[in-house]
């Protein structure tokens, strides 16, 4: 590191120390996860009450830093004698994002930041905020230029495990998430959206969807373009038994009740699952509710056919969820390959010869997709039933060789990309006669 830049321009006035709930905010949300391991969403769930617009404004801005930490870091290290302590090093973050990734103008960014020092009992260190920032302000976003973003920004060991599309995924992860929209039945779709290939509508990153015209009314639902696929691929049939394992928040139990299916949601948390109740109250879609471990489930007559979208590190949905960049290890890998190898002998046993399978995981690790197929074959009563390209309008890229899909976030960049599922169908072995 190199200069020191502690002494603040004698023309620059340090602003005074007013309120402000947006950085605040941000700045507690960062320490939660960065420190305390928390996840965002619970970081934001733990904060006290505040305006709606600040809510989102402060969520949008930790999001921002937690997606382009590694990039933040490297600018603001030339302007640093030795690396600060964690707080201030999260103030000038949350400046340099503002200054470079969010537009905000320089003269608010780099007084925001001051004022945010000296509500967090850095008065002392308030100085250096202000110099630093004003240098990160005068190299300006091309700055940026010169630095790779995609590596610094991702942790060495996701991007050695994610081989030659390493790039393509760090790339899509530096984006905002578009809202995507999965129709009910006969739903006409809201005016604006973009249809995609796979049948999602999608809106631009930022839309509110409960003022889109039809939330209301029951006539769609959030959930990303990859998410939509496992439930598809499983092509039920109206009064076919189903269960959907691990079903909250329920995207993928409104699929297969819209579809005619006789379903059965299950998860192990009482409160995630009624927010399926909730959901498919506003769709006004059927369905069976059981809070239940589905790794023990007993007492259930066999399903036709089963989708079981398992725990899993959630490495594919970093757009959505960029603290899980700062939050994995290799060893969550491992621990939730176990759980999935569990499930996966769970709902083997719940369904009835001959009938189908959907197992999918929003990850990105060979360990927990394809590892975990191989290694369910060796050991049950299940055969590969491989996906057909004609089961994948305009995603021929995400169909592997072995008939199983992966997406990834670099996929469909002119369209926005998409989340990363893992998705393999199977079919038990036998004939019910």
């Amino acid at each position: 590191m190199q200069s020191s830049l502690s002494n603040p321009s004698p023309t620059t006035a340090l602003p005074q120390d007013a309120a402000d709930p947006t950085r605040d905010a941000a700045f507690d949300m960062l320490v939660a996860v960065l420190e305390r391991h928390i996840a965002l969403e619970a970081a934001l769930d733990a904060l006290p009450a505040m305006a709606v617009r600040d809510r989102a404004a402060a969520h949008r801005l930790a999001a921002c830093v937690l997606r382009r930490l590694g990039t933040l870091d490297a600018v603001l290290e030339p302007f640093l004698r030795k690396a600060p302590p964690a707080r201030l090093q999260h103030i000038l973050r949350l400046g340099a994002a503002g200054l470079l990734l969010l537009a905000t103008p320089a003269h608010a960014a780099v007084a925001t930041a001051v004022a945010l020092a000296r509500r967090r009992g850095l008065a002392p260190l308030a100085g250096l905020v202000n110099a630093v920032l004003r240098r990160v302000a005068e190299a300006g976003p091309d700055t940026l230029d010169s630095l790779d973003g995609p590596r610094l920004d991702t942790p060495a060991w996701m991007w050695s495990s994610w081989g030659t599309v390493a790039r393509a995924i760090a790339g899509g992860h530096a984006q905002e998430a578009p809202l995507d929209l999965t129709l009910s039945p006969g739903a006409a779709p809201p005016s604006g959206g973009l249809m995609l290939p796979t049948g999602s509508v999608r809106f631009p990153a930022g839309t509110d969807v409960t003022a889109l015209p039809g939330f209301a009314e029951g006539a769609f639902w959030v959930q990303d373009a990859a998410a939509a696929l496992p439930a598809q691929l499983l092509g039920v049939r109206p009064g076919e038994r189903v269960a959907d394992l691990c079903a909250a928040p329920g995207g993928k139990t409104a699929q297969l009740a819209a579809a005619g299916a006789d379903v059965l949601a299950v998860d192990r948390d009482p409160v995630r699952l009624a927010r399926v109740a909730e959901n498919l109250a506003r769709l006004k879609l059927p369905a069976r509710l059981l809070a239940a471990d589905a790794t023990a489930l007993s007492g259930q007559a066999p399903f036709d056919a089963i989708l079981l979208d398992a725990p899993c590190t959630s490495l594919g949905t970093v757009r959505r969820h960029p603290d899980v960049l700062r939050l994995k290890r290799p060893r969550d890998v491992e621990r939730q390959a176990a759980l999935q190898d569990r499930l996966l002998d769970a709902a083997c046993a719940l369904l009835r010869p001959g009938g189908r399978l959907v197992y999918a995981v929003c990850s990105l690790q060979h360990e927990e997709g394809e590892a975990r197929i191989a290694a369910a074959l060796d050991r049950l009563d299940l055969r590969l039933d491989p996906i057909g390209p004609e089961e994948l309008p305009g995603l021929p890229e995400a169909l592997r060789p072995d008939g199983t899909l992966q997406t990834h976030p670099g996929l469909w960049p002119s369209l926005g990309g998409m989340d990363g599922f893992f998705a393999a169908r199977l079919r038990k072995e036998g004939v019910l006669f």
